[in-house]
């Protein structure tokens, strides 16, 4: 088997449907397997997926064992040569898959890949991209410069090497991984990616960035940026210092001080959207009844080319791919003032968000 697609899930049931839609249509034509690994959701996830998707490995955790233990517990089961640990809360191009592989076959020193990451606006997710983020690098960051901190001599849309790679979507051998031993358990949740990152580094591979492909993130779902959300960073990025970086205990005290101070800050919001009165559905289809749940006015159009610029735009997946999709919000991302939903096909809600720090918004239609 060529790859295995692993997904953890916790309690984003319509986001983690969107994402299989996308990924089932990405693997069409590869000799590939599904795997979502869910950390004992309440919201219906499993039951969804075993009713809209036969076919994907489904693992029911009996608690939520976190990131790094829900991911090696999918892996554990994974059969693919290569492995993509993907966020529930993602869409990936028809073509994701297919160029990353193809890619990833031409390098002989492989370790991690990771590709594009867009917001649900468009706007390009710097994380996609990082450098080793050592006590110095975190410093700068914490006093606002991320120049050190983001590998900033590629561009969005380049390829290259690059030392750390962002969890929501890691493409890698499976060898490398159980080489490294996965992702060390001693985090719940965040940090992960960075530590697995640095320790293929250390094997002695090589990681990159591939930016020739784009997905979707909706930044935010499957946790809420609260004060619970920054204990854990800090604290996970704690314990990535005393493991990587322990020989100097003043550092150690200082980023340990740093982090905490950081902690307490007040955590900006999203930027809300401009007051949008009017929505676009691109559709071959008439949707009756969403004027009142939309509570805007409606028109319906097949085309993506005439769409106005200060609108709520909703794609409908019955005649628009995802890649259409990616790519329209990239072309536009900074020429409109436009919002974003997605219609899935024989789907019952519309989903989306405007902001990659708060939570998105789930439509239903019933």
């Amino acid at each position: 088997m060529k790859l295995s697609v692993v997904i953890l899930n916790y309690n984003v049931r319509y986001f983690l449907e969107v994402c299989l839609r996308s990924v089932e249509a990405a693997v069409k034509d590869i000799n590939a397997e599904i795997i979502v690994v869910d950390n004992k959701s309440s919201d219906g996830s499993c039951e969804m997926v075993k009713t809209q998707f036969p076919s994907v490995h489904l693992i029911e955790n009996d608690d939520n064992y976190g990131f790094s233990k829900g991911n090696n517990i999918g892996v554990a089961k994974a059969k693919g040569d290569y492995l993509c640990i993907l966020n529930p809360d993602t869409i990936v191009a028809e073509d994701t898959f297919s160029k990353i592989i193809e890619f990833a076959d031409s390098k002989s020193n492989l370790g991690i890949v990771g590709c594009q990451l867009i917001d649900g606006s468009g706007q390009f997710l710097p994380e996609s991209k990082r450098q080793i983020p050592t006590p110095k690098v975190a410093f700068q960051k914490l006093m606002g410069n991320t120049e050190n901190y983001y590998t900033s001599s590629l561009q969005s849309g380049e390829i290259g090497k690059t030392d750390i790679l962002v969890g929501a979507f890691m493409l890698l051998k499976r060898s490398v991984y159980n080489e490294v031993n996965g992702f060390d358990e001693d985090y719940f949740m965040y940090g992960e990616d960075i530590d697995l990152s640095y320790k293929i580094l250390k094997a002695g591979y090589t990681n990159y960035y591939f930016g020739e492909t784009t997905i979707i993130h909706f930044k935010g779902e499957s946790t809420h940026k609260n004060k619970i959300y920054a204990k854990r960073f800090y604290g996970a990025m704690e314990i990535f210092y005393k493991k990587h970086f322990a020989f100097n205990p003043v550092v150690t005290l200082l980023v340990k001080l740093g982090l905490n101070l950081a902690s307490k800050r007040k955590r900006l919001k999203g930027t809300a959207p401009a007051n949008i009165n009017n929505c676009v559905i691109v559709t071959d289809a008439i949707f009756n009844g969403l004027k009142s749940k939309l509570n805007r006015s409606i028109t319906f159009t097949q085309d993506l080319n005439n769409l106005p610029s200060d609108a709520q735009i909703i794609f409908d997946t019955s005649i628009i791919d995802f890649k259409a999709i990616v790519n329209y919000m990239l072309k536009h991302k900074n020429s409109n003032q436009n919002t974003y939903r997605i219609l899935l096909k024989n789907s019952n809600f519309i989903l989306g968000s405007d902001s990659n720090q708060s939570k998105g918004e789930v439509i239903p239609l019933d």
